[in-house]
């Protein structure tokens, strides 16, 4: 009589998600932000986001292709997200050449580097980014005014973020009942009339992404709403101690890179947490550096830096911070 029992390793239970659907589903919830980029940065934002993932494309295939050796992955949709990710968090007057080095940082250092896929231990396009601003200041830091494809490229007019005016002002002295005249309404802020990085001015585009990733099972709501409830809830503190001096917590979670550094940054799969639990100390460890780095930092704006910090601690929180193993014996006592 044969043995009817198959001795496997695990997993023994194959689900129907793949990188390459996951990827994509990322791609796809990025895109009200890219249209809302597009609506108020003209062609600046195009040529930005085009030269990114294109840049990002052709640096994995050529790393793997003639460096590493290795199978081509660029049709698992990794690279167009950090090539989508890298071109939201740039000005859309930035020039080209600059775009390209930090995708070259973004895939050739931060992510082929530590083996591709899966390996690297920071978010790649954070970390270009960050190389782009330390290394490119003046070209990082002149937003263009949102005017639609009225807004020039190159010769776009710029002026200055509602952070870094609030930021700039309260160092010169300025109360903030004052500086509250010189930023966005709360509905310009909601609808991305502001100017900033092309993927971070529209709260409701980026919203309106989140949403779909919670209904496609692509993210959970821990670190997202880790992030944002740390934030507000630092930020409140702050501003009922000293509101002349503290901007109130809607103003902070609307202005800057939180909802996308929330949302689509930090949620990241290869840097971030497994368990649930890891996921809230993880979010709540972003949203306090970014609120320090804001309010007594040189920066005004500080998720990126939160980000990558906190990246730097996620194999320790997957070591020590697991869930409960099936079948684990429960000791009484």
């Amino acid at each position: 009589m044969s043995n009817p029992l198959n001795i496997s390793p695990s997993p023994h239970i194959h689900g129907k998600e793949s990188t390459e659907k996951l990827m994509y589903g990322v791609v796809l919830a990025l895109m009200p932000a890219l249209f809302a980029s597009i609506y108020f940065f003209g062609t600046g934002a195009i040529i930005v986001t085009a030269t990114s993932v294109i840049s990002c494309i052709s640096f994995e295939y050529l790393i793997q292709r003639f460096i590493l050796r290795k199978p081509l992955s660029i049709n698992d949709g990794s690279a167009i997200v950090t090539g989508l990710l890298l071109a939201l968090n740039l000005p859309s007057n930035i020039p080209v050449p600059v775009i390209i080095i930090g995708s070259l940082v973004a895939i050739g250092v931060a992510k082929m580097t530590f083996g591709g896929l899966g390996n690297n231990p920071f978010n790649p396009a954070l970390a270009g980014r960050v190389f782009m601003l330390i290394s490119f200041p003046v070209q990082m830091t002149s937003w263009p005014v949102p005017s639609g494809f009225k807004t020039g490229y190159i010769d776009a007019v710029t002026g200055a973020t509602p952070l870094s005016i609030i930021k700039e002002g309260i160092k010169n002295g300025e109360s903030l009942s004052q500086l509250m005249e010189k930023v966005p309404s709360t509905a310009n802020m909601i609808f991305g009339n502001m100017g900033g990085s092309i993927g971070e001015v529209s709260a409701l585009a980026l919203i309106i992404g989140m949403i779909y990733m919670l209904y496609q099972k692509i993210i959970t709501w821990h670190i997202p709403v880790s992030i944002i409830g740390s934030i507000a809830v630092f930020t409140a503190l702050l501003w009922l101690i000293n509101p002349e001096s503290n901007a109130d917590p809607m103003f902070h979670i609307l202005a800057g890179g939180v909802l996308l550094g929330a949302i689509f940054m930090a949620t990241d799969y290869v840097t971030s947490p497994m368990s649930p639990v890891a996921m809230l100390i993880y979010g709540c460890g972003i949203g306090i550096l970014t609120v320090i780095i804001r309010v007594w930092g040189a920066y005004p704006e500080g998720v990126s830096f939160a980000i990558l910090i906190m990246n730097a601690f996620v194999p320790l929180m997957n070591t020590y911070i697991k869930p409960k193993r099936f079948g684990e014996e429960v000791k009484n006592g």
